[in-house]
């Protein structure tokens, strides 16, 4: 019967204490507007800024020195690709170099003089490329455009200089590709960005959007003298673990929400992969919202002013997504900044999710980085546990002086 009535009061005091962060949840405008407007609209405001996520026919330059029945058939098949389009033939590079500074072509080709000479002697032929590297879409295209060209034309070079030697068409093919394969990307075929960015970015934006309104709520706080930390007398400094269950709880459910509307809506409405089960990513959601939220709570005990979350804002997400090893492999991170991202929930959902959602991966296969998570949530909540009882004892003390202050002056 005790043990029933201590349940029974641990129970309703997790609950007040949930209905209390809730309540300062909806009355912060501006928690309101991160969780609500940042969380919902910022993926699909990503997803519609990245939406082409392919350069097709970017506009290209070239510069034919030769002018030799190669050179012409070499700039047609460049402008027959998908990635270029030979929007300008000119006599020389100064010409060429004028159209790329005034932003009207994305790259130049330049054939030179030698070129169909070369090749009817039988010698090897350069061709250079000259790329605009404002973006690296742009010197991808006219990359894989040009080398896609060169291939093309060794093989049909290759296939003629063999011919002429006498050999017949099936001895040919044997020499020029002696081992036949196949090319298939099934996870990008396109190569388009967006899913190489977005599926990376999504879950960050879970990550990020709770921890600066939770360090929004808590700088608050302390603005107004108020604490994350105060437990009721009842309590007797005994409610530690209620007050962060039941104060976790109420961000919990907020981002179980919004989470299952970045995870798996927004990939449907722009058309990114979805090659595992809803039922997986919510298990995955279920380990990340909660390390996200006892991650928030550690943090955020060290803010001290509501603005410095706009500070954090700037230096953290650009860090927190590059870290998830979206455009550079993890294997090859120094170790500093690899033992670094282990601090943020973020990298090992973002793996997790990139390799489900998009190369169909099972939830057995994702179980390095739900187990990583798990560390988390157990590390972070002993720290958000510590933290509640570091920040109620310094009130404890800051209100015992204050008294014993009020008294010696009486």
């Amino acid at each position: 019967m005790k043990n029933r009535t201590y349940t029974g009061q641990w129970l309703s005091d997790w609950y007040s204490t949930f209905v209390r962060e809730l309540r300062h949840i909806f009355s912060d405008s501006g928690v309101m507007v991160i969780f609500f407007l940042a969380g919902l609209a910022y993926p699909v405001l990503y997803g519609l800024i990245y939406m082409n996520g392919t350069v097709d026919d970017m506009p290209i330059a070239v510069v034919d020195r030769s002018g030799s029945s190669e050179s012409r058939q070499f700039t047609r098949d460049l402008d027959a690709t998908r990635e270029l389009h030979v929007a300008y033939s000119c006599a020389d590079m100064p010409q060429a170099e004028d159209l790329l500074q005034k932003r009207k072509v994305k790259g130049i080709v330049m054939i030179p003089e030698e070129y169909g000479d070369r090749l009817a002697e039988m010698r090897q032929a350069t061709v250079s490329t000259y790329a605009d590297m404002s973006s690296f879409l742009y010197y991808k295209n006219l990359t894989m455009g040009a080398n896609q060209v060169m291939l093309k034309e060794m093989r049909e070079i290759q296939s003629e200089r063999f011919s002429a030697a006498g050999y017949t068409p099936e001895q040919v093919s044997r020499l020029i590709q002696p081992i036949r394969y196949e090319e298939n990307m099934p996870y990008n075929r396109t190569f388009s960005y967006s899913i190489f960015f977005l599926s990376a970015v999504l879950l960050i934006v879970i990550q990020q959007t709770m921890f600066y309104g939770v360090s929004m709520l808590t700088g608050t706080m302390r603005e107004e003298n108020r604490s994350f930390a105060v437990l009721p007398d009842r309590f007797r400094g005994r409610g530690i673990s209620r007050t962060v269950l039941g104060r976790g709880a109420a961000y919990w459910l907020i981002y179980m929400a919004i989470g299952t509307y970045v995870a798996a809506i927004v990939p449907r409405l722009f058309g990114l992969p979805q090659n595992c089960s809803f039922g997986s990513i919510f298990v995955l959601l279920l380990f990340y919202v909660s390390a996200c939220v006892v991650f928030s709570f550690t943090f955020s005990s060290i803010i001290r002013r509501r603005e410095t979350v706009f500070v954090l804002f700037l230096f953290m997400s650009p860090v927190c997504l590059f870290l998830t090893g979206f455009s550079w492999p993890v294997s090859s991170f120094p170790t500093f900044w690899k033992l670094f991202s282990y601090i943020f929930p973020s990298t090992f959902a973002s793996q997790a999710f990139i390799n489900m959602n998009t190369a169909g991966a099972s939830l057995s296969m994702a179980a390095p980085q739900i187990v990583a998570l798990t560390i988390q949530i157990a590390v972070y909540y002993l720290l958000s546990c510590i933290a509640v009882f570091v920040e109620n004892h310094m009130l404890k003390s800051r209100t015992a002086q204050a008294r014993q202050s009020i008294s010696s002056g009486i």
